[in-house]
C-alpha cells in the first residue's frame, strides 16, 4: 500500500497552521514581575484573583510549550516527506498503517512500537 503523500503533507500544513494559531493566541511576553513591576498584592486586591490570574498564565504556558513541541513534531514529520521517510517506523522499519497516520499525522513508530514505548 502507498501513502499518499500530498494528503498528509495538506493536512500537516494545516496542523502546522492550527497550532500556530494557538500558540500565538495564548503568547505573552513577559512575566507578571515584567509587566506590572510587582507580584505583591495590592489592598484592593483579592489573593484568589491573584492566584487565578497566575493559574491562568502557568495554564497559557503549558498550553504555548505543549503546541511548540508539536509544532517541531509537525515540521519534523514534514521533512521526513521530503527525505522519502515519512510512515516508516523508527524502531523497526516498518511501515506505519495509515490508518495510524490518519489520526497522529506526525507519528514516528508503528502502533505496535508506540505501546511498547508507552508500556516502559
Amino acid at each position: 500500500m502507498t501513502l499518499d503523500l500530498d494528503h498528509f503533507k495538506r493536512e500537516l500544513e494545516a496542523e502546522r497552521e492550527r497550532l500556530e494559531s494557538a500558540r500565538t493566541a495564548v503568547d505573552h511576553e513577559g512575566s507578571l514581575l515584567e509587566e506590572s513591576g510587582d507580584i505583591s498584592i495590592g489592598q484592593g486586591d483579592h489573593l484568589a484573583d491573584s492566584a487565578t490570574e497566575t493559574f491562568m498564565r502557568e495554564l497559557d504556558e503549558g498550553l504555548e510549550e505543549n503546541a511548540e513541541n508539536l509544532l517541531a513534531e509537525v515540521e519534523a514529520a514534514l521533512g521526513r516527506i521530503e527525505d522519502g521517510t515519512y510512515g516508516i517506523c523508527a524502531a523497526c522499519g516498518k511501515p506505519i498503517a495509515a490508518e495510524r497516520l490518519e489520526a497522529v499525522p506526525y507519528a514516528t513508530l508503528c502502533i505496535d512500537d508506540k505501546r511498547a514505548q508507552e508500556r516502559l
